[in-house]
């Protein structure tokens, strides 16, 4: 008869072990779950912004034209930030594909700060109600990114710190989840203040 008890009890640690380990099992597929669902917020707000872009290109064309290398730029690094997006929305939170995305959209950045600054020398730009209407869109976008990229950083700390702390690093081990990567800038006064999008 005790040797009966002693398998029930066995048997019920078992058990126990098992249901817990499906339970921290689910809670890190839960936070990386809600981790990518935040990305996809930012990955909507850059389709916004990228498709923003070439219009803003073609309406400031026409102010701008001895410009032309300068729209280049900002028409290339559009394309690479485009590619980069891609990669990351495959991929959310995969350090390389992260880190391609955030030196794709400082590259893109740095291009929209020079077409900015070239834009001060045409009053006339600055009076074009189209113009108006795409940097105020475009600066919504900027405010926008700012958001949802605040909202994955805490969904990303959230999911790695379960997924390090006893004993979530335990089933982080055997279930493959890998530290996702946040969005930081290489430089960080520059992802502290959105780009200012003004003509």
């Amino acid at each position: 008869m005790s040797a009966w008890i002693i398998l029930a009890v066995l048997f019920a640690l078992g058990l126990a072990l098992v249901v817990w380990a499906v339970g921290v099992y689910n809670g890190l597929v839960a936070l990386r779950n809600r981790y990518k669902n935040a990305y996809s917020q930012i990955d909507v707000q850059l389709t916004r912004r990228y498709d923003l872009i070439p219009n803003l290109v073609e309406t400031v064309k026409g102010y701008m034209a001895h410009e032309h290398g300068t729209l280049e730029d900002v028409v290339k690094a559009r394309s690479a930030a485009v590619a980069a997006q891609t990669r990351a929305a495959h991929e959310p939170g995969e350090p390389g594909a992260m880190h391609g995305l955030l030196a794709a959209d400082a590259g893109l950045t740095g291009a929209l700060g020079r077409l900015m600054v070239l834009s001060e020398s045409y009053p006339q730009l600055k009076a074009d109600a189209n113009v108006k209407t795409l940097t105020d869109e475009l600066s919504g976008t900027e405010n926008r990114i700012a958001f949802a990229r605040q909202a994955y950083n805490d969904m990303v700390m959230a999911y790695n710190t379960a997924r390090e702390q006893v004993p979530g690093n335990v089933v982080a081990g055997f279930g493959n989840f890998t530290a996702a990567a946040l969005w930081e800038a290489e430089n960080p006064a520059a992802i502290r203040q959105a780009p200012v999008v003004k003509f």
